[in-house]
C-alpha cells in the first residue's frame, strides 16, 4: 500500500489549529457512518491541546456522535493522573472534559503506582491496546493519529538515535531517559504508530522548520523519528507558515505540497 503524504500550510497557529479541527470532525463523522465507530490517537504539546480546544469551540462539535469514538495517546509522561503535564490531563481540559463519553471510551496510561515499574506499565497498556486489535494484531488501526513534532524531529516519545526507535515487537515501550523532562515516559512504537490509517503531524514555530526539511527529506529515521511517520492511506503534515519556513524550494513540489486552499480529502 502507497500512502498518500502532503503539506498543508496555514499562516499562524490559530488558523492552522481551526483548519485541523475542522476536518477532525468532518473526517469523524465520515469513519463513524463508515465503520461504526473511530479510535483516535491524541497527542500533547501546544498544538494537540489547540487543535482539541478549536474542535471543543467549533459550531460542528456536536455534530459527531461522541459516544462511538475511543480515545488514545501516543505517549504519555510517567506522572500521576490529574498531573497538568500529562498528554491526557491536557488533552481532557482541551475537549474530552466537555463531551458525554464513559470511561471506556478513555484509554488513559497508567501512572506511578499502578504497577510495580514503568516496564509493568508499558506491558499494561499493550495489553490494553491488544484487547481492542483485531485477531493477530498489535493494536486497534486508529482512524486518525495525531503527532507532534519536537525541534529535534521526535514524535511520541521516540527520540533521536533512542534504541526505541528501532523497537519492531512490541506496541509499547517504557522510556527512562528522555531528553526533555519528565526523563520517565510511555510511548506507542513506530510500527503500531504507522498501523494507523491516516498520521496527522501537526507542526507550529519556526523552530519545527528544520525537523519538517529533515522529514520530508527522508532523512535516516534513527536520526528523524518524524521522517519515519506513514499512515496507511494518509500522512499529513499540517504546519503554519513559520514552521514551512525552511523546507528547501527543492522539497516543494505540486506531487506532495499543499496549500490551505487546496482540498486533498485527507
Amino acid at each position: 500500500m502507497t500512502t498518500e503524504r502532503r503539506v498543508l500550510v496555514h499562516p499562524d497557529k490559530q488558523a492552522l489549529a481551526d483548519a485541523v479541527a475542522a476536518r477532525f470532525l468532518t473526517k469523524l463523522g465520515e469513519v463513524i457512518a463508515s465503520h461504526g465507530v473511530a479510535h483516535v490517537c491524541l497527542t500533547g504539546g501546544t498544538m494537540g491541546a489547540g487543535v482539541l480546544e478549536a474542535a471543543n469551540a467549533s459550531p460542528d462539535r456536536d455534530s459527531v456522535d461522541w459516544g462511538k469514538v475511543v480515545f488514545w495517546w501516543g505517549d504519555e509522561r510517567y506522572l500521576p493522573h490529574g498531573d497538568p503535564d500529562r498528554n491526557d490531563t491536557q488533552s481532557r481540559a482541551a475537549l474530552l472534559d466537555h463531551l458525554d463519553l464513559s470511561p471506556e471510551q478513555v484509554k488513559s496510561y497508567p501512572a506511578p503506582g499502578e504497577h510495580e515499574s514503568i516496564e509493568a506499565a508499558a506491558d499494561a497498556y499493550a495489553a490494553l491496546l491488544a484487547a481492542a486489535a483485531p485477531e493477530g494484531a498489535l493494536a486497534p488501526e486508529f482512524d486518525v493519529t495525531f503527532l507532534g513534532v519536537g525541534p529535534d524531529g521526535h514524535i511520541a516519545s521516540l527520540f533521536p538515535e533512542h534504541e526505541t526507535v528501532r523497537e519492531t515487537t512490541r506496541s509499547v515501550i517504557a522510556e527512562r531517559n528522555s531528553p526533555k523532562p519528565p526523563p520517565e515516559r510511555l510511548s506507542l512504537t513506530l510500527p503500531v504508530i504507522n498501523g494507523s490509517d491516516r498520521i496527522w503531524l501537526v507542526l507550529a514555530g519556526a523552530d519545527k522548520a528544520g525537523a519538517l526539511g529533515l522529514a520530508l527529506a527522508d532523512a535516516d529515521v534513527v536520526d528523524v523519528p518524524a521522517a519515519g511517520a506513514e499512515g496507511r492511506y494518509r500522512t499529513v503534515f499540517w504546519v503554519d507558515q513559520a514552521a514551512a519556513a525552511e523546507v528547501p524550494e527543492n522539497l516543494i513540489a505540486p506531487s506532495y505540497y499543499w496549500t490551505a486552499a487546496d482540498d486533498p480529502q485527507q
